[in-house]
């Protein structure tokens, strides 16, 4: 197994790896790039806002500050 300096993995009573502690000052920036694609994962079935509608939006927004 390949082990990566600044993250250990802890296990239960029975040997399964069921946390991951990381040290974020050595892998910060990897641990930033997971976290995105977590959080990319949790929101694909979200309702989708075509580009068009949003445009909008902000233009109207920019719009309303003057």
């Amino acid at each position: 197994m390949m082990t990566l300096k600044g993250v250990q993995f802890v296990s239960d009573m029975e040997g399964k790896k069921t946390r991951v502690l990381i040290d974020l000052r050595r892998c910060g920036p990897i641990w930033e790039d997971f976290y995105d694609v977590l959080r990319a994962e949790t929101r694909k079935d979200n309702p989708r806002v075509p580009w068009s509608d949003v445009k909008k939006r902000l233009q109207a927004r920019r719009a309303r500050r003057g």
